[in-house]
């Protein structure tokens, strides 16, 4: 059963390459949420990792674009998405060292996060960035 699901209304930036992200996000951290319950630890690091190395992947693309383009909200929006990867990278790092179970509250956090960002802090860059041209 899917955790979140993406709709326009409710996520898209007006920015393709965003909004494209975002979906395979969703899908990955359904994925995980999904793998939880079963409890094959290793099926879940896998899917742990592969979500978090597409967050940093998904950031960088992120960032890039808003600063090649002077996205006056670049400061605030780095700093949600630095502390975003070190809550992910210390809970990876625990489960991998065998100190934290990933539950479905640990993609509950992940999916609030995204409920949370993504129409309150994303949504923002995309008229900046169509205005430069990128749609």
């Amino acid at each position: 059963m899917s955790l979140i699901s993406w709709t326009k209304e409710q996520f898209g930036t007006s920015v393709t390459i965003a909004d494209e992200q975002h979906k395979v996000l969703f899908g990955m951290l359904n994925d995980l949420h999904d793998a939880v319950p079963k409890g094959d630890r290793a099926a879940i690091g896998a899917k742990l990792d592969t979500l978090v190395n597409y967050v940093v992947e998904h950031f960088a693309e992120e960032e890039r674009l808003m600063t090649e383009t002077g996205y006056p909200g670049y400061d605030a929006h780095k700093a949600e998405h630095t502390k975003l990867l070190e809550t992910c990278g210390g809970v990876a790092a625990k489960f991998h060292a065998g100190e934290l179970e990933i539950t479905q509250d640990t993609t509950a956090f992940v999916k609030d996060w995204l409920v949370g960002h993504i129409p309150n802090v994303d949504k923002h860059y995309g008229p900046h960035l169509n205005s430069k041209g990128i749609n």
